[in-house]
């Protein structure tokens, strides 16, 4: 039997049952090296980039212990972002099918407390939020952590970086002393160093994908010395690659702005993507980028986190990211599962030491290459492939996925292979569908009806 399949652990038959039914054949290296000190109830800190696992690791380890009968909170995970814990949620609800009966509540901000509250009072066993929501429960009284067995700090880095270290150190005093402690993180600096030392009692260390970049990445840079230099380069790299999705770093919230808007009006399919924008506008950004309705995402270092996108094609650095840590956590979104990804760098005369420092980890010398002839913007910039739909009827009116993908594909309407993602909220929907097929696909929900209901369409 292999070293690397779940059958050697220490797993329930369910869990395991459970997840051959996902398609998980094989652990990941985070997973293979971190889940024998989980499952054995050891405090672990586990380093690696986006994509390596994490979420399965700590997501049976607290599963492995939950008592179903019990209903209290007795697993708190602790996340930078809403889209993270979101995220983070629907994973633990899809590793927890097998077990009768858990209960698995987000809390974050940007929603009302009320319904958080009354969803708290009829019992839950994992709460993923974000700390600031967290401790405004704690100071209300609606939220108890005194049963937690697990606590698990996820993308700790960010956190801290967000300054939440205060509403950690708060969440943290209320939870019992014999707990365990997960601390997972892309990166490891000394705040995390400092706070895994207050909190966590002889963890067990775990790093993987500390390699710069994967093979299959090919980085590329170019020396450019004003940032008109650089929004210049940017249109001609993209039109001359004309990448499906392209996700570009910047570093102030203002400068995410500014790109965004000259994009936009050099005709190219762009949203922005920063701590500024209210929960709708992120949420609905976030949904049309991952569907391919819209081709480039410009965004913050900390906006980005957790964002989860299969096959990126292309990570732009703006600007060089502020160590060599964070240029690999950035680069490895691409190039993901085998398939092959780029990473454009633009750097001036100010950012020699870290050239020198990427020199290093990648062991080679990097020299400025030749951008694009300026011809390639005489064209317009392709449109993106999909649009994406929005349906004022979501959970509560209990859609799902198959009700829309049936509205969509009936009689008279588009084929299954035009329609995309399809994501349910509360009270509304999103379904991308191809370009070519959008008037058909609104007249169809339109004039139809989604699950015995007519609905209101339109186009985002």
């Amino acid at each position: 039997m292999s070293q690397s399949s779940f059958s050697t652990l220490e797993l329930s038959s369910g869990l395991l049952d459970n997840l051959t039914s996902l398609g998980y054949t094989g652990m990941t290296p985070i997973q293979a090296q971190s889940l024998p000190a989980i499952l054995a109830g050891k405090d672990v800190i586990g380093q690696g980039k986006t994509g390596s696992g994490k979420t399965v690791a700590f997501g049976l380890g607290m599963l492995s212990v939950i008592e179903p009968g019990h209903f209290s909170v007795q697993s708190l995970v602790l996340c930078p972002t809403r889209e993270l814990a979101d995220q983070v949620a629907t994973e633990l609800r899809r590793l927890a099918r097998s077990i009768p009966n858990i209960k698995i509540l987000t809390l974050c901000g940007g929603k009302p407390v009320g319904p958080q509250i009354s969803s708290l009072q009829k019992g839950v066993h994992i709460v993923v939020g974000t700390p600031g929501r967290i401790e405004d429960h704690l100071k209300r009284e609606s939220l108890s952590l005194q049963g937690v067995r697990t606590l698990v700090l996820d993308e700790a880095d960010r956190m801290l970086q967000m300054g939440f270290q205060e509403s950690i150190d708060a969440i943290v005093k209320v939870i019992p002393d014999n707990r365990q402690t997960l601390l997972l993180s892309a990166t490891y600096p000394e705040q995390i160093e400092a706070i895994a030392t207050r909190i966590m009692r002889d963890p067990q260390m775990v790093v993987v994908d500390a390699e710069p970049t994967d093979l299959n990445i090919q980085q590329h840079f170019y020396e450019l010395a004003t940032n008109d230099d650089r929004l210049h380069a940017l249109k001609l790299l993209l039109m001359q690659h004309q990448p499906e999705t392209a996700l570009v770093f910047c570093t102030t919230k203002q400068e995410v702005n500014d790109i965004t808007a000259q994009l936009r009006n050099s005709g190219f399919s762009v949203l922005a993507l920063h701590g500024d924008l209210d929960q709708r506008e992120r949420d609905q950004n976030l949904l049309r980028f991952a569907n391919r309705s819209v081709m480039i995402l410009v965004a913050t270092d900390v906006a980005a986190r957790g964002l989860d996108i299969d096959a990126l094609d292309v990570v732009v650095n703006f600007n060089l990211a502020r160590d060599e840590e964070v240029h690999v956590h950035r680069v490895g979104r691409t190039g993901r599962a085998g398939e092959s990804g780029q990473a454009w760098s633009f750097y001036g005369a100010k950012d020699s030491r870290r050239i020198a420092a990427l020199q290093d980890s990648l062991g080679r010398e990097i020299q400025s290459e030749k951008l694009p002839r300026a011809s390639v913007l005489e064209h317009q910039p392709p449109r993106a492939a999909m649009v994406t739909l929005q349906i004022e009827s979501g959970k509560k009116q209990k859609v799902r996925a198959g009700d829309i993908l049936g509205a969509l594909t009936g009689e008279g309407g588009i084929g299954g292979d035009s329609v995309g993602k399809i994501n349910i909220f509360d009270n509304r929907s999103f379904v991308a569908v191809q370009r070519q097929v959008v008037k058909t696909a609104i007249d169809k929900l339109s004039r139809g009806k989604v699950k015995g209901r007519s609905v209101r369409v339109r186009s985002l």
